[in-house]
């Protein structure tokens, strides 16, 4: 599953991230870490982005690359 299939509430582990090497890097810079918890806190009117809790970090991602990143209900 991804991270773009996380409903309102809910939690999961993120368990890889894929895309180019500037992505991952990106996401790693910005707190992303693997096996780590991450929440869907915030949903925009059109669905698109969402914002995720990580690491007591709220970030916006755009649904196109929430899809790159792998999660797991633990």
């Amino acid at each position: 599953m991804t991270l773009n299939d996380l409903e309102l509430n809910e939690s999961a582990i993120v368990r890889r991230i894929n895309g180019s090497e500037s992505f991952v890097n990106r996401l790693i810079n910005i707190g992303f870490s693997l096996d780590t918890e991450i929440k869907c806190v915030l949903i925009s009117p059109f669905k698109n982005p969402k914002a995720y809790l990580i690491n007591n970090i709220l970030i916006a991602i755009r649904n196109e690359d929430a899809k790159n990143i792998e999660v797991s209900y633990e």
